[in-house]
């Protein structure tokens, strides 16, 4: 079985008129980006292209992305529900590792992507997750595709960390000094919702 790690961008956010939070039905799609262990390969698919996404997910046994339990999974789950033959594609039933559930189990705080990866691979995003929507509605899609590919790939190093150290230097808030934090025990994932 595969390891996929994902990452979605969507077209519409939560607090954009008529909307409203956890309004996950209301959330469009705008790109998948995803990493293949199983093919060592990086794949992008736009909305039109689900079919050819279900086709990656389904041979996949465990899913990792950050922040993938509170956004990624809900919206691209319910993507999945409505293809056709596709019903039984259900993510929640997969093994599922969320980098940020983790480190939250561990310090009791959230932290970004981005802060993450400059303490722990040395790299900043070069945007931020709410651009994505106006790269989208500018047609920008070569660029949103990058965009979406190097969160993918920044979530992909952190997971290679995770899993060989099972730790991460966290910046402290207050003063941004680095702390290694050692992630407990996991939890089956399968049955959080």
């Amino acid at each position: 079985m595969d390891t996929l790690v994902f990452d979605i961008e969507t077209q519409n956010f939560f607090t954009d008129e008529g909307i409203g939070w956890n309004n996950f039905e209301a959330l469009k799609i705008s790109v998948v980006g995803a990493y293949s262990y199983l093919q060592n390969k990086y794949f992008c698919f736009e909305e039109k292209e689900m079919e050819g996404l279900a086709d990656l997910f389904k041979d996949a046994g465990k899913i990792v992305g950050f922040a993938s339990n509170r956004y990624d999974i809900p919206v691209l789950n319910l993507y999945f529900q409505k293809l056709k033959n596709r019903a039984d594609l259900n993510l929640w039933a997969r093994e599922r590792v969320d980098l940020l559930d983790e480190i939250e189990r561990a310090t009791g705080e959230r932290i970004s992507l981005s802060r993450l990866a400059e303490a722990n691979l040395g790299v900043k995003k070069e945007h931020h997750g709410s651009e994505a929507g106006g790269m989208y509605e500018r047609g920008e899609m070569e660029k949103l595709k990058a965009y979406c590919l190097k969160d993918v790939e920044i979530t992909k190093g952190l997971y290679d960390i995770y899993l060989k150290e099972k730790a991460f230097l966290i910046p402290e808030r207050a003063t941004g000094k680095l702390k290694r934090i050692v992630l407990g025990p996991r939890e089956a994932q399968g049955a959080l919702i």
